[in-house]
């Protein structure tokens, strides 16, 4: 399975990054294997809006089944929600440990948004 996490680095021992459409780099990391495809989100940081929305669209090109983030604003949790991707919300710690805690079944994914947009 492929899932997307906010990282504020490029690799698997880099922090979870608490925004999503505003993270520095979103990880998309394969749960059996590790591998992962590093996502620069430095347009979508810098943008004026419509950050959260974009950054979305990203994660669902790249065939992400889920996110683990922070935190996910409303628009970008409707986008993600109409694209099937099932968002965790509130992760803490490595983007290594956030996968391995989704991997035991330690995360429940989220009913909605947990922040108000433009956070």
């Amino acid at each position: 399975m492929k899932i997307a996490v906010t990282s504020k680095g490029t690799d698997l021992d880099s922090p979870v990054d608490p925004r999503f459409g505003r993270a520095a780099y979103i990880l998309v990391v394969d749960t059996e294997t590790l591998d992962h495809e590093v996502l620069d989100n430095k347009e979508n940081a810098n943008a004026l809006k419509g950050a959260g929305i974009q950054a979305a669209s990203m994660v669902s090109e790249k065939g992400a089944e889920a996110l683990l983030t922070g935190y996910c604003g409303p628009k970008a949790f409707m986008v993600l929600d109409a694209a099937k991707i099932n968002v965790v919300n509130d992760v803490e710690g490595t983007v290594r440990d956030a996968v391995a805690a989704f991997n035991k079944g330690e995360l429940s994914f989220a009913d909605g948004a947990n922040v108000e947009g433009h956070w």
